[in-house]
């Protein structure tokens, strides 16, 4: 075979190996993973915009205060987003095995979160938690907002809204943040995240 045919097939051969593997890496029909909020998407601050960092696997710190007991065993990514200022949020999704198996996380996650300001000050007698619910949102298979205030023996205060909601076997979890209490909350605007989150995962 001329050098230049047997050159021609062997770039043929290595174009066709790699084909292949990417059709076994991605086959034909495989949906797509859930889809993040974006920077607009979230509570309007009053006097910065919001930056959208990077989805990264894995868990964020801040989510573990209330629902570190959940993650082990799941594999989950997030999104970060910040302002200029003192408020950031963030959006975990987590794909299970099944719709059942969401379910049951969900539910965890909602007991979590509920309990978690009991939890805070037993685990840190320096600071002071109140829990307030905000209710149901429909988006899906449905989502519950829930609101946490800390306050430090030293003076700092931090207000969060947290949301777990469902769309099938997956489970996403939003939290917004900022120095503040209860009246500083933007619940209606969070709802309407929240609603924003489930809806577009898939």
């Amino acid at each position: 075979m001329p050098v230049r045919t047997r050159a021609a097939a062997l770039a043929a051969l290595a174009v066709a190996a790699v084909t292949g593997l990417t059709a076994l890496a991605a086959p034909a029909g495989a949906a797509p993973g859930p889809a993040f909020l974006s920077a607009a998407e979230l509570p309007p601050h009053p006097s910065s915009a919001w930056t959208a960092g990077k989805v990264t696997d894995g868990v964020p710190d801040e989510l573990r205060l209330c629902l570190d007991e959940v993650f082990p065993g799941y594999d989950s990514r997030y999104r970060p987003f910040h302002t200029d200022l003192d408020a950031t949020a963030r959006q975990l999704t987590i794909v299970t095995g099944s719709a059942a198996k969401a379910t049951a996380l969900a539910d965890r996650m909602n007991a979590l979160i509920r309990s978690c300001a009991d939890r805070v000050e037993q685990d840190d007698p320096e600071t002071e938690a109140a829990y307030r619910s905000y209710g149901r949102v429909r988006a899906e298979e449905g989502a519950r907002v829930h609101g946490l205030h800390t306050q430090t023996s030293w003076g700092a205060t931090d207000i969060r809204l947290l949301s777990v909601g469902r769309d099938g076997r997956t489970v996403t979890v939003v939290e917004w943040a900022q120095l503040g209490d209860f009246g500083d909350a933007p619940v209606r605007a969070f709802r309407k995240t929240t609603a924003t989150a489930v809806n577009k995962l898939y």
